[in-house]
């Protein structure tokens, strides 16, 4: 099992990016976002379950959204009216949490 995540970067107060989590040696499952900001641990960021229902942290709440393409195998955080607060490195894993199937993550920094 892997997975990769990609699309971070640097985007001004109220921009939007797409993160995508790129899945493989595995196809149904229970689906989470997860970020880490300096100095603080690693928190659910949204949730998305095999059979489609989603949960999401009160922080991004209305401002992120987390969807799935079963073609790709691929998952998908649109983050919507960012904050300087969202800065944090980005990772995919199931939900819960495998300790083994962490990656690289994807960095996202929100800075004017």
């Amino acid at each position: 099992v892997q997975f990769v995540e990609s699309g971070g970067g640097l985007v001004q107060p109220g921009g939007s990016l797409r993160l995508s989590c790129a899945a493989s040696g595995i196809s149904i499952y229970n689906m989470g976002w997860y970020r880490q900001a300096p100095g603080k641990q690693r928190e659910l960021v949204a949730r998305l379950t095999s059979g489609g229902s989603t949960n999401y942290a009160d922080s991004t709440k209305g401002r992120f959204t987390i969807s799935r393409d079963n073609a790709k195998n691929t998952f998908y955080l649109q983050m919507n009216s960012l904050k300087p607060e969202d800065t944090a490195d980005y990772y995919c894993n199931l939900h819960p949490p495998y300790s083994i199937y962490w990656g690289q993550g994807t960095q996202v920094t929100v800075s004017s």
